[in-house]
């Protein structure tokens, strides 16, 4: 039926969405990783970076993202991608390994979980929140900028 290839056309969109998501971290492409965001975004990167959860427009995320990894290769890779799509809304759940090597040759590497928000906006799908779950990390955390460190 024209609603089943509909929802099926949704779900693969999505995660197309999620796998170029992670793809421009480590090509370093930042307008293009703007482009798979919302204006306006909730992240909750708390269980890593230590910092509060916060609403902020996708510029800022995208200028944080890129003065906390401009100096480090990263390797996103997206798994085990779950979506739930509910007319213009939707949730995902996708498994990641984030791989991040300094130019020293550090490294810091994590295995987490995202929790997406999607929202469809003039016909295409964008992030709209981002929650991070950690389960464990690797390495050396002082080689990531964005990463608040104790004192």
């Amino acid at each position: 039926t024209r609603q089943a290839l509909d929802a099926m056309s949704d779900e693969r969109d999505v995660h197309r969405l999620v796998s170029r998501f992670a793809n421009c971290f480590d090509l370093k492409a930042w307008d293009e990783l703007a482009s798979c965001l919302a204006e306006s975004l909730y992240t909750d990167y708390s269980e890593l970076r230590g910092t509060p959860p916060e609403t902020m427009a996708r510029e800022r995320f995208v200028e944080l993202r890129r003065l906390a990894l401009q100096d480090l290769q990263t390797h996103h890779l997206a798994g085990n991608c779950e979506i739930a799509l509910d007319g213009e809304q939707g949730a995902v759940r996708v498994s990641m390994v984030i791989y991040r090597k300094s130019r020293a040759g550090e490294v810091l590497n994590t295995h987490c979980l995202y929790m997406l928000g999607v929202t469809r906006t003039a016909g295409s799908w964008r992030i709209s929140s981002i929650v991070q779950k950690v389960f464990w990390s690797d390495g050396d955390p002082a080689i990531h900028r964005g990463i608040v460190q104790s004192t």
